[in-house]
């Protein structure tokens, strides 16, 4: 039998997606299956990204640059400058297969063996992947539910800072919590990088879906650490667009551009049609981003107030992204999650929810959280939360809690 690498043994299972064969084996039983498990919107992506895929003209589909082809970045350079950053040229943008992509050049750009990377938890849990891809070790300061996931004491990030420490990794809006950084949080954050010479990487792929009038402060906004930060962005979330596979990276350091450039040109390059379709979305995107946005809003407050309204159940009210963090009456929502599609259904009908133990670097803090991605319709969102309701009630009683 052929050898399988340390690397691939410890490389952790998604807690969004292992439930996946449960999910198709319920599916096959004739159970509709509601996936508040992952972020995949069912909002349309833009047409005019659909059409530009549709109608171009391409005779060749041929390599992109290395670096994402100058029309995308073109584009990103204007979007960006319609922020505020108008020191930014399209030299400042490394153009990648997807968010994850952007991550990964991040941290391999910045970490050897052995490095770690410092996150406030619960995170998104695809960070523990391309952490342990490059052998790097994430460090945890956790937040808690009962801030509603605030960042943590700045205190907290300086005692776990090492001479193995390389960068301060947050997610702004979060994924999972949807909790949206203050302005005084993130100058902690940038003080504390200077201080110590780290980088932060922020992960701000839900920068346009923020609530209640609020904005979402970028890490851009920081000049003093102009050398210090790398954004990760995408069009996912953004446009709908999770399969066209676009995500990019934004720095102003030459030296990390040049860097990062390296495993760019190693993977040749990114996907050609997707950054087709990317550059035609942000052409006159206000009025599909507005209704986006409206949209999310109506469904966040239909679902929170739902489910505030189940006994025992906890659910701060997100700020960004669409994603709420729910403390469960159960004792472990990994057996509760895989109990809703192996043994529960009610008219033929489940929930498929992201059990948060491994949104945590120790399991045991998540044990009765889930995450439930608000991607569903209003109708769907509602069912959703009467089969939770129903399904707790009859957990409770055929486990005795």
């Amino acid at each position: 039998m052929p050898k399988i690498s340390h690397r691939a043994q410890n490389m952790p299972a998604s807690p969004v997606r292992k439930l996946v064969p449960y999910a198709l084996l319920a599916k096959q039983k004739g159970i509709k299956v509601y996936h508040l498990n992952i972020g995949q919107p069912d909002i349309e992506t833009p047409k005019s990204a659909l059409d530009a895929v549709k109608d171009n003209h391409l005779k060749i589909y041929e390599y992109a640059l290395s670096e994402g082809n100058l029309e995308y970045r073109t584009a990103l350079n204007n979007y960006y400058h319609s922020l505020g950053f108008t020191d930014l040229t399209t030299n400042n943008f490394i153009v990648t297969n997807g968010g994850s992509e952007a991550l990964n050049f991040a941290i391999s750009t910045l970490c050897d063996d052995g490095d770690e990377v410092i996150i406030p938890e619960p995170y998104y849990a695809n960070y523990n992947g391309f952490a342990s891809t490059f052998n790097v070790n994430v460090v945890a300061v956790s937040s808690t539910i009962d801030s509603g996931f605030a960042l943590p004491p700045i205190e907290d990030f300086e005692k776990k800072i090492t001479p193995k420490t390389r960068a301060i990794l947050i997610c702004n809006p979060g994924n999972p919590t949807g909790y949206l950084y203050t302005r005084e949080e993130l100058q902690q954050l940038a003080d504390i990088a200077l201080k110590h010479d780290i980088v932060i990487i922020s992960d701000e792929v839900y920068r346009e879906y923020v609530y209640d009038g609020k904005q979402q402060i970028s890490m851009l906004e920081f000049p003093e650490i102009a050398e210090n930060c790398i954004i990760i962005d995408s069009e996912s979330k953004r446009y709908s667009m999770c399969g066209a596979r676009i995500g990019f990276m934004v720095m102003r350091s030459k030296k990390i551009h040049d860097a990062a450039m390296l495993f760019a040109q190693a993977r040749l390059s990114p996907v050609l049609l997707g950054q087709i379709a990317a550059a035609a979305a942000h052409v006159n995107d206000t009025e599909y981003i507005l209704k986006v946005l409206a949209e999310y809003t109506h469904r966040r407050n239909v679902l929170v107030d739902l489910l505030n309204g189940i006994p025992g159940v906890i659910c701060p009210k997100p700020k960004g992204a669409f994603y709420c963090a729910v403390e469960l009456p159960v004792d472990d929502t990994d057996k509760f999650a895989q109990w809703l599609l192996e043994s529960y259904s009610n008219n033929n009908e489940t929930i498929m929810v992201a059990p948060m133990s491994g949104f945590y670097s120790n399991p045991e803090l998540g044990k009765k959280q889930v995450r439930i991605a608000y991607v569903l319709n209003e109708a769907d969102l509602r069912r959703s939360v009467e089969l939770l309701e129903d399904a707790l009630q009859k957990y409770k009683i055929e486990f005795d809690l």
